[in-house]
């Protein structure tokens, strides 16, 4: 009985995350009430509270459970690759193919900067960590001429450089003039690699 109730309780967790995450993506944070959460969830108001204390306490579940960093995590860990520049530009194509198509997780973030401040991403944080260091490890590790940069640092730079392609190719993709759209993810790619500036010699 215990096991059942238990998995019940989740079941009605899942749910409300379930409608909060669809009307805050589709109408913003702020737009959103815990009456339509309840509603769009078919339970009844009081029901949301023996699970969330308020609306915010939702979000930061939902932030800590879907943010993109941990859509993230098992498409690199597929990516294959035996040199740092062929893991890097297999690991960009991978993320584009596989995320760009999802503009909630630019909504997700920006409504957690916008309104919050960031302020649950530390909670977030403590999660990816010990995702992203065999990882980053792994990176540190292919053949390659690397400088002696710290792994981790070596991989925040490839995600900084991922999410700066991602994010210009929602907000800005469909105004862009065809020449900053061609290839544009390997130019990236090259920027990261080997830098903007010819080699001198």
């Amino acid at each position: 009985m215990v096991e059942e109730s238990v998995s019940k309780g989740e079941r009605t967790r899942r749910a409300i995350l379930d409608a909060a995450y669809s009307l805050i993506i589709e109408q913003g944070y702020a737009a959103t009430s815990m009456r339509q959460i309840a509603e769009q969830t078919g339970i009844a108001l009081g029901g949301i509270y023996n699970h969330f204390s308020s609306k915010e306490e939702v979000f930061q579940a939902i932030i800590e459970e879907r943010h993109p960093f941990f859509q993230i995590i098992p498409i690199l860990n597929t990516v294959e690759g035996k040199t740092v520049e062929e893991f890097v530009r297999n690991a960009a194509h991978s993320l584009v193919t596989e995320l760009g198509h999802h503009p909630d997780f630019l909504n997700l973030m920006l409504t957690e900067i916008v309104e919050f401040k960031s302020r649950h991403v530390s909670a977030v944080f403590d999660k990816f960590l010990p995702m992203i260091l065999p990882l980053a490890e792994r990176m540190g590790n292919l053949d390659g001429n690397l400088q002696r940069i710290p792994p981790p640092v070596l991989l925040r730079a490839f995600l900084g450089m991922f999410f700066s392609y991602y994010i210009t190719e929602i907000l800005i993709g469909r105004a862009m003039p065809r020449e900053m759209k061609t290839n544009a993810l390997d130019y990236f790619v090259d920027i990261f690699l080997h830098g903007a500036l010819k080699e001198i010699k």
